[in-house]
Parts: structure tokens; C-alpha cells; sequence
């Protein structure tokens, strides 16, 4: 295993991750197929329900600059975000991120979303097995942080399944959907580095 110190504190190239029958690489703010996934992802209404990101993207020039933002943090060492692609022919279909990497405490957040026509095919939760191998084994983290709006059976039982435990519940820590002037509670669930690798998918 990498050493975490070291890891953490360097500047990050995003790999190519392989497995599950999904490839999971890096976003290209200039490919028009890319931008247009990450419009579409943050414009689907079930996002949109569940999320509401720090910054809105609303059209093809602001997805290309969340794009840009999201390289130039990974750049930093403070996000590995990662474009989860079908593995035989490249399509599209979600995003999995590492975020809010903590250097000193070794730890970070991981998030996902899939795109309407790849859900029921058990996309986020094998995109969340390879970023999560890869995270623990190649970067050094310890731990790692999953948290969803209470309510979102889905992502809740994804974050079990993967063997992220459920730890408790952090009362108004999510904007709620579409406002930034009210706050919904969130179900905390986490994984060590330490704990047994999940038998699913």
C-alpha cells in the first residue's frame, strides 16, 4: 500500500480503472460527449432531488467550467473525479468521486450519480467498488465518508451493499433539494481500510 502521507500530499493523475464491465477514467472538459453527460447528470430531476451542488450547472458553458473545476481540483490533490463508462463501448453513464480528501487525517467523501437509462443495471455500486479498491490500496486513505439525504432508499442501500456502515444520522447537513436556505438531515455511512471487502455485485 502507498504510503498515505506521501500519497495524498502530491498532486493526482487520474487513472484508468477497469472492472465490473465499467472503465472509470478521467472527464474531458473539451469532448462534447463529456460535456453533455455532465449537463444531462446534473439536469435529471432525480439528481436534482436528491443534490443540491455548490455550483449550478445549468447549460453547455457551465458544464465545461464545473468540468475544468473538477480537473483542476484533482490537479490539487483535494478530488479524484471519475467518468464511469461502459467498458465495451464507452458509453457514458455516471460519475463516482473521491472528494474533500483529508490529508491529515487520511480520509475523504465519495459520492456518485448514473444517468437515467443506466440505472437498474447495478452501475453506482460497481463504479463505487473500484473507486473505493483503488482509493484504499493506491492513495493510502484510511477511511472513507458516504453520505445521502435521509429518504434515498437507493443510495442507502448501495452504500451497504459496497460495506459502507451505517453510522448515524447528521441533522441538517444537506441543503435541501433546489434551496439554499433550508437544510435535511443526512445518513453518515462509512468504510476503513481495514474492513472486509463487500461480495457484492
Amino acid at each position: 500500500m502507498t504510503d498515505a502521507r506521501e500519497s495524498l500530499s502530491a498532486p493526482h493523475t487520474i487513472p484508468v480503472l477497469d472492472g465490473h464491465g465499467l472503465r472509470l477514467r478521467a472527464w474531458d472538459p473539451e469532448s462534447a460527449a463529456d460535456v453533455e453527460a455532465w449537463l444531462r447528470g446534473h439536469l435529471d430531476p432525480e439528481f436534482r432531488r436528491w443534490n443540491t451542488p455548490v455550483r449550478t450547472v445549468a447549460d453547455t458553458a457551465g458544464a465545461r467550467a464545473s468540468l475544468k473545476g473538477k480537473n483542476a481540483d484533482a490537479a490539487a490533490g483535494h478530488a479524484l473525479p471519475f467518468c464511469v463508462t461502459d467498458a465495451a463501448d464507452g458509453t457514458i453513464l455516471g460519475q463516482v468521486a473521491v472528494n474533500m480528501i483529508d490529508r491529515v487525517l487520511s480520509s475523504a467523501r465519495v459520492g456518485y450519480w448514473v444517468l437515467p437509462e443506466a440505472r437498474g443495471r447495478h452501475v453506482a455500486g460497481s463504479a463505487l467498488l473500484l473507486a473505493t479498491r483503488w482509493a484504499f490500496t493506491e492513495t493510502g486513505l484510511h477511511r472513507l465518508e458516504l453520505g445521502h439525504a435521509l429518504g434515498h432508499e437507493a443510495s442507502c442501500r448501495i452504500a451497504e451493499r459496497c460495506g459502507f456502515r451505517y453510522e448515524g444520522t447528521l441533522r441538517g447537513a444537506m441543503w435541501e433539494a433546489g434551496s439554499r436556505d433550508s437544510f435535511r438531515d443526512v445518513h453518515l455511512h462509512a468504510r476503513l481500510a481495514t474492513d472486509p471487502e463487500p461480495e457484492f455485485p
